[in-house]
């Protein structure tokens, strides 16, 4: 969508670093009912903190995004992230591997040179990018977003959490109150 497009001086403007230990999460939304995957994105924390949200939905009007690199991603904007896609029908499995720095920046440069996706082929993008990082070759190219979780969750030193929430399946309240200009 043209209006999540921002300028380079508002993407550097907005960056936002976490600091060490640099890691990388891979996020999968599960739905409940079938337990099916229905989106896979990657949060890197490198030199600075930023998600890769290929053909996501969710944005913030305070948050510039580029090629679906949001970049800005202070914890509350995880917190949100995670709120948005997280609800009585969706639960989201988070899998967190500390690496060395030079693997999180190779990761922060993919995510960056990756480009725009289109619908539907989120964790085609995702495992693509994934692969291309150096302790990740073995992970497959998948359109399944559960493949993907299940590959990365046997990489030695991966943690996993399953975030769940009884918020409404209509989440567009979310998108709404933060349109308004609510600060994160």
């Amino acid at each position: 969508m043209l209006y999540r497009l921002k300028t380079l001086g508002q993407v550097d403007a907005a960056r936002f670093v976490a600091g060490p230990p640099t890691y990388i999460t891979l996020y999968t939304v599960v739905n409940k009912r079938t337990g099916s995957g229905a989106h896979s994105a990657i949060l890197v924390n490198a030199s600075e903190r930023v998600i890769f949200d290929p053909a996501g939905t969710w944005y913030h009007p305070k948050l510039p995004e580029r090629n679906d690199v949001t970049f800005g991603m202070t914890d509350k904007a995880v917190a949100f992230y995670l709120d948005y896609h997280t609800r009585v029908t969706y639960d989201t499995i988070e899998q967190t591997i500390y690496v060395p720095p030079e693997v999180a920046e190779i990761a922060l440069e993919r995510v960056k040179a990756y480009g725009a996706v289109a619908k539907g082929m989120c964790t085609i993008a995702t495992s693509g990018v994934l692969r291309g990082v150096p302790g990740f070759e073995s992970l497959p190219s998948t359109l399944f977003p559960r493949a993907l979780s299940r590959a990365f969750g046997k990489i030695p030193g991966v943690t996993t959490r399953v975030i769940t929430d009884d918020d409404a399946d209509d989440n567009t309240g979310v998108l709404l109150v933060q349109r308004d200009g609510t600060p994160l």
